[in-house]
């Protein structure tokens, strides 16, 4: 697809990489000619440097013929600009981030109105994925698949698991209710198969339904029991929409803010909240606030590195869970070895979320993918393939197959039912596929086997 990006921040450079390395005409706009340059460099991408409100700056980057156009710049305005221009000039579709809250509220009557393929708030977005990792505080990450039906939940394995020294195809609970399909050792990524020996501490991904989840959680012996309060630390957009989401559900919620002036605010908008007006950094005022009598904590403090420290602090204290916001994208070999408990970046996510869209979209064209996850800094992909009706690889059950080294099918959903594949297994027309694999590069559900076939 021909693809223009305008803005070349953080999150532009990460979708221009991330899309032209899938093969996509990537065309980038962007004010600071370094930057331009830079990522021109880096990446097989053209860079044009201008204001993406331009129409002259437009027409160079070929708009007519664009599938889409991404408008990712600082400014919300800028962004709703460039998508309006581009659709007025071509039938592309358009997506812009849209991070002011004064927009919140009719954010869905703006994208209708303005013809937007897609709005997204960085900071909103954060925050959802903060409270699915509080409705199962012992999990690490939690993806999802065919609309929420099929989860990948990520798991250290507890002290006195019974998987702890059993071997996969020997673990009575994965028969039915689940099937491991990532294990990390240390800095070992494999694609495990039956004969993986579990150990303490390694980290597992399990696919499963939701409904089996809090059965898995308590089967393999992790903690079950569900967040009463959370001390949110620092309190921007992203603390304010956690707070308000928490609240919602019923959750007691804690605020230390440095700024009094953020302090009145928040205190007109979120009346259920407790909010205290202090420096978050300060052992004697979490002390006394309670830290160890709180369920979770969330670091979202404007500064990375004070995030960090507040939560190697907290994490022997607190009851369940630490959330930690990170707003960099580098250094993740440094962030990892520092074994926090979870890692939140708004930026990592509203990249993934408009990659999601792009590959739906490319999907249209040449490519069954339905959903893509690049997880453990890039080193797996978990897709989703649809199976169609022309595919030649349907009824034939997986033992006739032979699927290429490191992939593996995790797990089928068919007719509202997750279906754990075996040997015995088959795909249908109509199959929702979840594949795990250290591969890269696959389009369509036949690239998972050794001889390509027509899928």
């Amino acid at each position: 697809m021909q693809i223009i990006i305008v803005g070349c921040g953080k999150v532009g450079s990460a979708l221009a990489a991330k899309l032209s390395n899938e093969d996509h005409n990537v065309t980038v706009i962007d004010t600071n000619a370094e930057r331009l340059n830079h990522l021109t460099d880096l990446y097989d991408v053209m860079g044009i440097c201008g204001n993406g409100t331009d129409y002259q700056i437009l027409e160079r980057a070929d708009i007519q013929n664009a599938d889409i156009l991404i408008a990712v710049t600082y400014s919300d305005e800028v962004n709703l600009l460039c998508c309006v221009l581009a659709k007025r000039a071509s039938a592309c579709r358009t997506i812009a981030r849209v991070r002011n809250p004064i927009y919140s509220t009719g954010r869905d009557y703006i994208r209708r109105e303005l013809g937007l393929a897609m709005t997204i708030n960085p900071e909103h977005a954060a925050a959802r994925e903060i409270v699915r990792l509080l409705r199962f505080p012992t999990a690490i990450g939690i993806n999802s698949f065919s609309k929420g039906h099929i989860e990948m939940f990520r798991f250290r394995v507890p002290d006195h698991s019974p998987l702890i020294g059993q071997a996969i195809k020997d673990a009575k609970i994965l028969q039915t209710d689940g099937l491991i399909c990532i294990a990390e050792r240390g800095d070992d990524i494999v694609i495990p198969d039956g004969n993986y020996v579990v150990q303490k501490n390694d980290k597992l991904s399990v696919i499963l339904s939701p409904q089996n989840a809090l059965k898995f959680i308590s089967d393999v012996g992790l903690k079950t029991d569900a967040v009463r309060n959370t001390m949110i630390i620092g309190c921007g957009e992203m603390g304010y929409y956690l707070a308000k989401m928490l609240l919602n559900m019923g959750i007691k919620v804690k605020i230390i803010e440095r700024s009094r002036e953020r302090c009145e605010i928040l205190a007109e908008h979120l009346h259920k909240a407790q909010i205290i007006c202090g420096d978050g950094s300060d052992e004697d005022l979490l002390r006394e606030e309670g830290l160890e009598e709180m369920d979770s904590l969330v670091a979202c403090t404007g500064i990375d590195e004070e995030n960090i420290i507040l939560s190697l602090y907290a994490k022997n204290k607190i009851r369940q869970k630490v959330v930690t916001k990170m707003s960099r994208l580098e250094f993740n070999d440094v962030i990892r070895s520092l074994d926090l408990d979870s890692v939140i970046n708004p930026k990592t996510i509203t990249t993934e979320t408009i990659l999601q869209y792009v590959r739906a979209m490319a999907n249209s064209y040449d490519s069954n993918v339905e959903t893509l996850y690049k997880i453990m800094d890039d080193r797996v992909e978990a897709l989703e393939f649809a199976i169609h009706r022309n595919s030649s690889i349907t009824h034939v059950p997986f033992e006739d197959l032979h699927f290429k080294k490191n992939t593996l099918v995790a797990g089928i959903y068919r007719k509202n039912r997750l279906i754990i594949p075996d040997g015995q297994s088959y795909f249908v027309p109509g199959d929702s596929v979840i594949v795990v694999t250290t591969n890269t590069g696959f389009d369509e559900i036949g690239d998972i086997l050794e001889t390509k076939v027509r899928s």
